[in-house]
C-alpha cells in the first residue's frame, strides 16, 4: 500500500504494476481523504487502506472508497463497502452525493499522472 499526496504521486503506470499485483490488472483500491486531499492505495480491501490513512491522521468521515480502472475509460469507479453510512445520508457502496464525487475525481486527477 502507498499514500500519495501531492509531493508524492502516483502514475498510471505504477497503477497498472499494483493492479496487476492483486486484482489480475482490472483495479487498484483506493481510499480518498476528500479534507486533506490525499488518498491511499492498494491492498486487498478497502479497510486495509483506511487503517494507512487514519495512521496519517485522517477522519473517517472524510474517507471514501473507490476503485481506479488503469485500462477503463470510466477510470474511477464508485464502489466500496466502507461508503455504506447512513448517519452521512450514504444508503449504498456508491458515492450518492454529486458532491463529493466531484471532489474525489478533482483529487485523484491531482494525484495521478499520466507518465
Amino acid at each position: 500500500m502507498r499514500f500519495i499526496d501531492r509531493q508524492h504521486p502516483v502514475s498510471l503506470a505504477q497503477l497498472q504494476d499494483l493492479a496487476n499485483e492483486h486484482f489480475a490488472g482490472e483495479l487498484v483500491k483506493a481510499v480518498v481523504d476528500i479534507e486533506k486531499g490525499v488518498m491511499g492505495i492498494g491492498g486487498s480491501m478497502h479497510a486495509d487502506v483506511v487503517a494507512l490513512l487514519l495512521e496519517q491522521r485522517s477522519a473517517q468521515p472524510n474517507l471514501w472508497g473507490i476503485n481506479l480502472r488503469p485500462n477503463d475509460e470510466e477510470f474511477i469507479e464508485f464502489d466500496s463497502m466502507i461508503n455504506i453510512r447512513p448517519t452521512q445520508n450514504n444508503r449504498s457502496r456508491g458515492v450518492e452525493d454529486e458532491k463529493i464525487q466531484r471532489q474525489i475525481r478533482a483529487i485523484v486527477a491531482e494525484l495521478v499522472s499520466d507518465a
